[in-house]
Order: structure tokens, then sequence, then C-alpha cells
């Protein structure tokens, strides 16, 4: 069956998948801007994948399966971490784990994608807006409490 982009349906899916992608991607250039191991394309395509399927579960739930929504959200919360713990690293000999941030980004482009399949535009916004808030300005006001409490400098523990 070919894909039809006249019908309200198909242009409305179209947008929504759309706005699980760019969703993704503003985390992600965050993320590639800090060279993390998880970027644009990967948070892009897990906003996307969760649009995708949030889309379907709501087409699923029109035909009278009403509890599939709510299983495809559980199903993606919880399988993203899967791909969230990939980005996860902790060095054998530091006691420090890197990749966090990263994972928990991830995670919300999963979050991010499931809201903008639901068509939840208001929610989409505002979320992207303050995880890129916090993205952007979270780590700089962290180490200024560090420095101020007299915890980590740069970055680094205090010997």
């Amino acid at each position: 069956m070919a894909l039809d982009l006249t019908s309200a349906a198909q242009v409305e899916s179209l947008l929504r998948m759309t706005g699980g992608a760019v969703a993704g991607a503003i985390l992600g250039i965050n993320r590639d801007l800090h060279h993390k191991p998880a970027g644009l394309r990967t948070h892009a395509l897990v906003g996307l994948g969760a649009s995708v399927i949030t889309i379907l579960s709501i087409s699923l739930a029109g035909e009278g399966h009403s509890d599939s929504v709510l299983r495809v959200v559980q199903g993606v919360i919880t399988g993203i971490g899967f791909l969230g713990a990939g980005v996860i690293l902790h060095p054998a000999n530091q006691n420090t784990v890197f990749g966090l941030t990263t994972a928990a980004s991830v995670w919300l482009s999963a979050c991010l994608g499931m809201v903008c399949g639901a068509g939840n535009w208001g929610l989409a916004i505002l979320a992207t807006g303050l995880a890129l808030i916090i993205l952007v300005f979270g780590g700089p006001v962290e180490r200024m409490f560090h420095r101020a409490l007299g915890g980590k400098k740069d970055g680094k523990k205090n010997s």
C-alpha cells in the first residue's frame, strides 16, 4: 500500500513523527557539541522511534485495543534504558561514572517522542525547552555550586 500524504491523518502522523525526531535532535545537538557518545542522530532516531510506536499504539487503541497505549509507553520507557546504559561508562580504576547525563537525555528523547506521537504539542515544546535549558546551563550552575560549597573543582575530585 502506498503512502498517501493527502489524507489529514497521514499529514498529522508525519508532523508527529517529525516533531519527535526534531525534539530528540535538539537534545542530541547539545550532546554532540559536548563530544558525547550519543549525539544528534541517536537522539533523533530515539525520538522518531518513540513517536512511531506511540502513533501505532493510539491507532490500535482506536481499534479496540485500549490497553495497548499504556503497554507501549511502559515498554518504551523500560526498553530505552538498555540503550541509555550503553553510554554509561565506569572506568575500573576510578571512582567516577561518565555518561549519565547523555543516558538521561536519550531517555528523555524517547519521552519527547511519545509526547509528540500523542500530539501533545504544548507539553513537547515546554519539555524540550526546559531540557535544553538544563543541558546548557546545568553544568555551569553545578560547577558554581561545587566551587562555592567546597565540592569538586572543574569536574575533578578534590585531593
